[in-house]
């Protein structure tokens, strides 16, 4: 009985809402028929011719300033800012954009990598009746549609599971899932299906059996974020639009307006930040579209302005593959603290993420490990046991900042909008505000339509929507196989290139160099197990990369991937780059040493080595330390920065000890102190002090000396030291690790030392860069 009033009741609420969902669609379709001036939209894609080739940065900034005055500056290279730019450029207005870092440097390459919808505010949409969170699916269902048209090679489908462990929920979530099909109407991507626990399970191995009821898949749509930010910026410099990075708004120019009287905002002084060459950029209207940094230009134009952004961190970790299958994806709709979770596969590993707690507004966020650890212990509650979800196994991490808004033409000026704002202020700034990813072309077409409006322009409607991206114009899913055949690229290697560059790919096969083996013929790759290849390092320069964190981070996802191979690869992308772009010896040093700075604080590596330290910290003297290190660079020949199982068979070998590969692997586990498969200096040289007495030297006032390589600590952390019980680690290592550690870790005759990585004298593991200044 229980059981059929729930069914029931769940008819009777599904029913409900896809007849609330009906009215509203066709309420919002009669509203976008009847008010066609406020949403311009080209009912069929209207091609824009194109240049063959973008200008160079130098061109760029010289035409920004040699021209008397533009028609539209546009402030900001994220996605909304790109997108704005594009938008007036396919209009035929002379447009100029300006971005203070690189494009896609802050919260747009920081994103989940989702091209969605937004299936919870479909659920407050419904449950609150908010017609506005209704309009903000809607139109980012018909975005989904088109971005995955206007840039197939860098964005494609992914079906997302959603398990459901209670019987209840099945029905409950089906008619959610079905509603968001619905309001996607002919635009959904495919629809939307429920699996029984069997099917669940065949599709997500990796999922937790217990009380499984089945799941429910849907889809959604994922990208590259800041290479689509890239290709959208340089589709807009190819359609004439003065486009240039590094280069920072220092204040806004204003004039007297003859017949009101009034101050107006006409243009920027500006500042090559690479040369310090100050100059003017005038233009007819000002956008500001600066994501986190909108109050900052808005005080520009007004210092009494009140803030309308409201910061928002989120926290996103990537994991190894072998976390989530290759082409599926998992939502947890319902954390422990009521937050969303994805769990999403991309580039190959795994996404997890993302955290949502307010923060203060910086270039530089930084995550921190009680966000990590939290999303860990969510992906724990969704994973099978046999699946041991390791610390170490945090490859990357990072925090982007989203610039939520509140609307300062609300009544209630305190609420949060969760979507975009475009405000005019009283001398003509325009800004754009809020928004997610997905929509930026919306939100780009209606601030250049208020633009047009405000400033008087002479332009067309919008032809922006079906007009396709960098690279897409000829791209299909087996344009790898010619980059193969005709260049001998590596199988893995092409396809990478196919779906990062679209039909530009072979202008990045034709920089390649030859390899000198049979095959591949070209391509050499920056690491091993990732297909960049040296090419790309020449191609980013060409697309307006500057530094060596624009190619580890934006150019290259090397970065985001895994920071330990991003630094394997710095010192060939430094050199390549410095050939490029003429760097002498010093700025090469500069460069290695900010994009380090870079992965040490952004991208994880602190809070992964922070984590290692806290559990305990090396007690050596200075001269078993220097021992150690040698020990360490024995085994690690190849200069990887860590020690794997061939490299200690290998040692094994030269010594004439005989072990099986087993128990080796159960030793190295022992060992593995961050259980990441491998074993790294620090681990080395805590194993190499836990086993000290137990290997009969005699000398304990040695375990009482500090660690060798405390952390740098920002200005007002604490910097007291625990000591640590070494015995710990000797319970915990088994008898016969005990008895080859002790073997190998001290003995003689193997003193020789290794020549160190470049960039740390020691150890070849990421050095720990001076403190950043605060």
């Amino acid at each position: 009985m229980a059981f059929r009033k729930a069914v029931k009741g769940t008819v009777l609420i599904g029913g409900g809402a896809i007849a609330t969902v009906f009215g509203l669609s066709q309420f919002s379709q009669y509203r976008n028929k009847h008010r066609g001036t406020l949403y311009v939209e080209a009912a069929e894609p209207v091609p824009v011719p194109m240049k063959n080739h973008f200008p160079t940065r130098e061109e760029q900034l010289l035409t920004l300033q040699s021209t008397s005055e533009f028609d539209v500056l546009v402030i900001g290279g994220g996605a909304t800012g790109c997108g704005c730019a594009l938008d007036a450029a396919t209009r035929g207005l002379k447009t100029a954009l300006l971005e203070r870092d690189d494009f896609s440097s802050g919260t747009s390459s920081r994103s989940t990598k989702l091209i969605h919808g937004g299936v919870r505010y479909l659920q407050k949409a419904i449950m609150k009746l908010d017609f506005e969170q209704y309009k903000m699916v809607k139109e980012a269902l018909r975005e989904r549609a088109n971005l995955l048209e206007i840039a197939p090679h860098l964005s494609a489908p992914l079906p997302i599971m959603l398990p459901v462990y209670k019987w209840w929920q099945l029905p409950y979530y089906w008619v959610g899932i079905k509603l968001y099909d619905l309001v996607a109407g002919s635009q959904c991507l495919k629809n939307s299906y429920v699996l029984n626990k069997s099917r669940a399970l065949e599709f997500f191995p990796m999922l937790r059996k217990e009380k499984l009821v089945g799941a429910i898949v849907y889809y959604d749509g994922q990208h590259n974020d800041a290479r689509m930010n890239l290709a959208i910026a340089l589709t807009a410099a190819r359609d004439s639009a003065a486009t240039a990075n590094y280069t920072e708004v220092l204040r806004l120019l204003k004039s007297t307006d003859p017949q009101s009287g009034r101050a107006r905002v006409c243009g920027a002084r500006c500042r090559d930040v690479l040369t310090g060459q100050e100059f003017d950029v005038k233009a007819k209207c000002v956008i500001n579209a600066t994501g986190p940094f909108t109050d900052s230009v808005r005080k520009m134009d007004d210092q009494e302005v009140p803030n309308i952004c409201q910061p928002s961190a989120g926290v996103h970790i990537v994991m190894p593959g072998y976390y989530s299958p290759d082409n599926m994806g998992l939502l947890d709709p319902a954390t422990s603290d009521g937050r969303v979770i994805f769990f999403l596969p991309w580039e190959k590993m795994t996404i997890a993420g993302t955290t949502d707690s307010p923060t203060d507004v910086t270039s530089h966020p930084i995550p921190t490990e009680e966000d990590v650890n939290f999303i860990l212990s969510e992906v724990r509650n969704y994973l099978n046991c046999d699946v041991e979800v390791r610390r170490g196994d945090v490859l990357a991490a990072w925090s982007g900042i989203r610039p939520l808004v509140t609307d300062p033409n609300s009544k209630d000026t305190q609420s949060i909008c969760r979507n975009h704002i475009v405000t005019v202020s009283d001398s003509g700034l325009i800004t754009i505000a809020g928004g997610k990813w997905t929509t930026y072309r919306a939100m780009a077409q209606e601030t250049i339509d208020t633009a047009i409006q405000t400033h008087g322009l002479k332009a067309g409607s919008s032809r922006t929507v079906g007009l396709q991206l960098e690279g897409a114009q000829d791209w299909s899913p087996t344009l790898y196989i010619r980059l193969v055949q005709d260049y001998g690229l590596e199988s893995e290697v092409a396809q990478h290139l196919a779906s990062t560059y679209g039909d530009k790919a072979f202008e990045v096969a034709k920089r390649a160099q030859v390899t000198g083996k049979r095959w591949p013929i070209v391509g050499k790759r920056l690491v091993s197990e990732f297909p960049y290849i040296e090419a790309e390092v020449v191609y980013g320069v060409k697309e307006y990369a500057r530094t060596a964190v624009d190619m580890i981070s934006r150019r290259t996802r090397l970065a985001f991937l895994n920071v330990q191979a991003a630094e394997e690869a710095l010192p060939r992308i430094v050199d390549i780059m410095g050939k490029e772009l003429n760097w002498n010896e010093q700025k090469k040093k500069e460069e290695l040493e900010a994009a380090k700075k870079f992965l040490y604080y952004e991208m994880g590596y602190k809070v992964k080595s922070d984590q290692l330290t806290d559990r305990s910290e090396i007690t050596l003297v200075p001269s078993d330390i220097e021992r150690y290190k040698k020990r360490f660079h024995m085994f690690d020949k190849e200069k990887k920065g860590f020690i794997t199982i061939v490299d200690v068979q290998r040692v094994l070998e030269s010594i004439s000890v005989q072990i099986d590969e087993n128990t080796l692997h159960d030793i190295l586990n022992e060992v593995d102190l961050n259980k990441n498969g491998q074993v790294e200096l620090n681990e080395f040289l805590q194993v190499g002090a836990s086993l000290r007495g137990s290997c009969g030297f005699s000398d304990q006032s040695s375990l009482r000396a500090g660690p060798p390589f405390p952390a740098p600590r920002a200005p007002g952390d604490g910097g007291g030291r625990r000591e640590v019980n070494n015995s710990k680690l000797q319970r915990r290592l088994l008898p016969a690790a005990r008895l080859l550690l002790c073997r190998v870790w001290q003995r003689p005759g193997h003193e020789e030392p290794a020549r160190a990585r470049s960039g740390d004298g020691a150890s070849g593991a990421l050095p720990i860069p001076p403190q950043r200044d605060q």
